[in-house]
């Protein structure tokens, strides 16, 4: 999307102003060029059309790099846009936070839904507190594809020890390491937001000997 609104302005930067909206356009589209290639570098966007400027795109020619955007303007950027080597979208940053620094990251699949959102406690993209993955083919409630499944590292040692499953939005499984050997020593089923089964007791197949109903 940022990539067509890129292309947008370039030809809107350079053309004659007919209108307050292609004014508007015209005054809030600022290009950097670098002064030793004349390679464009940075490109500026009003993105919600109220004639400030909350977009900023670092450029290398026609191709988008990264992308900052403060889409409340508060001063705060809260969105992070990042490219690959063609100018296709890897990856968005957002600030759960709204802090001004990324904490949470989502990544798409080819149709462009997201299929994976990695967060962070500490906002370090190198330590991930707790990972969602999400089916596009079902529809969450966010009107975009549907949380499946997660995992989380509770204790911050690099490993997950959580790990939890959905069905139609509604937590179905969670389960838990609790002897810090990488795989889960108990878990608990719901439905209809009530328990109904914990399970204990893994064998050395992963299999819980231990079940117990909750009535």
């Amino acid at each position: 999307m940022l990539r067509k609104c890129v292309l947008v302005c370039l030809t809107v930067s350079v053309a004659a102003c007919a209108n307050p909206d292609r004014k508007r356009l015209k005054d809030t589209t600022r290009p950097t060029y670098d002064k030793g290639t004349g390679k464009l570098k940075e490109l500026t966007y009003d993105a919600n059309a109220n004639g400030r400027i909350d977009t900023w795109t670092d450029m290398d020619g026609s191709i988008p790099l990264r992308a900052r955007m403060d889409r409340n303007e508060d001063g705060k950027i809260d969105r992070w846009e990042y490219y690959d080597a063609d100018g296709r979208l890897l990856k968005v940053g957002f600030s759960r936070a709204d802090n001004g620094k990324p904490d949470a990251w989502a990544f798409s699949g080819p149709d462009g839904k997201v299929e994976r959102v990695d967060i962070s406690s500490t906002g370090d993209e190198a330590r991930i507190s707790r990972r969602e993955y999400y089916d596009a083919a079902r529809v969450g409630a966010n009107g975009q594809g549907a949380l499946v499944r997660a995992e989380e590292d509770t204790n911050g040692d690099g490993r997950p020890d959580k790990w939890e499953t959905y069905d139609n939005g509604a937590m179905k499984t969670v389960s838990f390491d609790e002897n810090g050997d990488g795989t889960p020593d108990r878990r608990l089923t719901y439905g209809k937001a009530s328990l109904l089964l914990v399970e204990s007791e893994p064998d050395a197949s992963g299999r819980f000997r231990t079940r117990l109903a909750v009535k």
